[in-house]
């Protein structure tokens, strides 16, 4: 079974985790898909394969004879969608043939642009996966357990030298928390590859420093009738607060830019709240960044009266660059597997976060390879058949590589 095969029927499955919730998973609907990678991956041979409580699935290949002193390697993806749009009743679009033209979502009106996603002029003639225009695909991160799969299938079938390969597949990869339950010790490997998102081809070991900014502002609520120098609108003091923060968000920043991101704003009078994300490659900038919350925190407090405002920051994930650099065989065979199947690597920053930053520094060292998708978290997001193929073959040629060394 090739690997969009598999996507598609992953993407049946409703798993949009939900970053309000307080349960391991964040929903319950990820067990779905759980339970039934552990019954494929059984199928493939992977006798130990299971999912503990918390949702996370295990597994692995002895090492073939003969090469037991070898790395041990572990692939690793997630089984969440965002919860930035509906994962549910994903009715994909596929495009044979692509045109390289701009790409109608279904009947929603919506179209994907050539011109805001320069990728695709190079994608014509083949087969684009895309979605109706009602929901993202989940091709983040389901395209990547179907890489993952596919390649233990081929190495089985073709019965290719191997060491030791774990596999796992986490929950809530989405919401942060998804390498906070991930057993290293269980998984048993020297290094690891997240296959989480990206063109293929693209390498990634740097990403944000990352965390949560919340402000609660406490108002007073009276009849307006009788307000004059009694009622505080908390709502104002929001407007307020944000207006003090640089206009130094996503859609204006890039590459090593850093970033504040307001992703939810609530408010009555009595009550209101921002919550934010914080972002920066440079850990300094970073702790900068956080302080000058604070120091809005303390600004505003000073204005208006102490507690009126509390702002409470939680760190996210670290760059793990840092963790990365020491063990740079990763990228460089990384670079090799991906130049063996014809194409050129790319090594990028991440914008963001995954959950190899956070293993890493739970002693897993582990970069992240592109799954062949693009414009991930909405409706405009897309993937290509011959792409998805190509990470087939690059898992396949680092197993072989790390089976040498």
């Amino acid at each position: 079974m090739r690997a969009y095969e598999r996507m598609l029927n992953y993407i049946k499955i409703w798993t949009t985790s939900d970053s309000s919730s307080e349960s391991v998973p964040s929903t319950s609907r990820q067990f779905d898909l759980a339970r039934i990678l552990v019954e494929e991956m059984k199928k493939l041979g992977i006798e130990d394969a299971h999912v503990d409580d918390k949702c996370y699935v295990y597994g692995t290949l002895p090492a073939k004879k003969g090469y037991e002193d070898k790395t041990k390697l572990g692939f690793i993806a997630h089984l969440d969608t965002s919860e930035d749009m509906s994962g549910q009743n994903v009715n994909p679009q596929i495009i044979e043939n692509y045109d390289g033209k701009d790409i109608n979502l279904g009947e929603s009106g919506r179209v994907i642009k050539v011109s805001d996603f320069e990728h695709l002029k190079d994608f014509k003639g083949r087969t684009l996966i895309t979605t109706d225009g009602s929901t993202l695909l989940g091709a983040d991160d389901k395209a990547g357990i179907a890489e993952i799969m596919t390649a233990i299938e081929i190495i089985q079938k073709e019965n290719i030298p191997h060491g030791k390969i774990s596999i796992g597949f986490n929950p809530d990869e989405e919401i942060g928390t998804g390498a906070h339950n991930f057993d290293v010790k269980k998984f048993a490997a020297d290094f690891a590859y997240t296959v989480d998102g990206g063109l293929e081809g693209q390498i990634e070991y740097e990403n944000f420093n990352a965390s949560s900014a919340l402000f609660e502002i406490k108002g007073i609520n009276v009849h307006p009738g009788s307000a004059k120098d009694i009622m505080v609108n908390s709502q104002l003091i929001a407007m307020e607060i944000n207006s003090m923060i640089p206009n130094e968000t996503p859609a204006n920043t890039e590459g090593y830019e850093g970033f504040y991101h307001l992703i939810e704003s609530l408010g009555t009078v009595e009550y209101s709240k921002l919550n934010y994300i914080v972002r920066d490659h440079d850990a300094e900038k970073f702790e900068e960044r956080n302080k000058f919350l604070k120091n809005i925190e303390t600004t505003i407090n000073e204005k208006y009266g102490e507690d009126t405002v509390t702002l409470t920051i939680k760190e996210q994930y670290r760059n793990m660059k840092e963790k990365i650099e020491p063990c740079m065989h990763l990228i460089e065979n990384a670079k090799k597997a991906t130049k063996a199947v014809g194409l050129e690597p790319t090594v990028d920053a991440i914008r963001g976060g995954t959950d190899g930053a956070q293993l890493s520094f739970k002693g897993l060292p582990c970069p992240n390879l592109g799954t062949g998708g693009a414009a991930y978290h909405g409706v405009y997001e897309h993937i290509s058949v011959e792409g998805m193929d190509k990470v087939v073959d690059i898992l396949v040629e680092l197993v072989k590589i790390y089976a040498s060394i």
